[in-house]
């Protein structure tokens, strides 16, 4: 049974705080979506692959390379999970608003 779920990601994701901000990347609004499907691996069988669409606050952010690695980072220890199965994809449709914030993201930067 895999036991890499969707679920267990977002959780992971809500560790990993904007660089800039200093708030997490989930309450941001800047994850669009966790899927994990399961891939053939013809030595091992099946393993996990997880794609995730995100997005950042400004499509020129100077940071956009640092995501990849901190996304991988957060999944490392998972020991079901390889890292070259994570693919990271940077959407900007739609673009990032602040009304994608958590209210406690949108409070904490005083937009509320």
């Amino acid at each position: 049974m895999n036991t890499v779920t969707p679920e267990r990601i977002w959780e992971r994701l809500k560790g990993i705080p904007d660089p800039e901000l200093n708030i997490d990347i989930v309450s941001l609004g800047l994850i669009y979506d966790v899927s994990v499907k399961e891939i053939q691996d013809e030595v091992k069988g099946t393993r996990p692959f997880v794609h995730i669409l995100m997005t950042l606050t400004t499509p020129g952010c100077p940071l956009a390379a640092v995501f990849d690695t901190m996304v991988k980072e957060a999944l490392r220890d998972i020991p079901e999970l390889n890292l070259k199965d994570i693919f990271v994809e940077l959407t900007f449709d739609p673009p990032w608003a602040a009304d994608m914030m958590s209210a406690e993201a949108r409070a904490e930067l005083g937009l509320d």
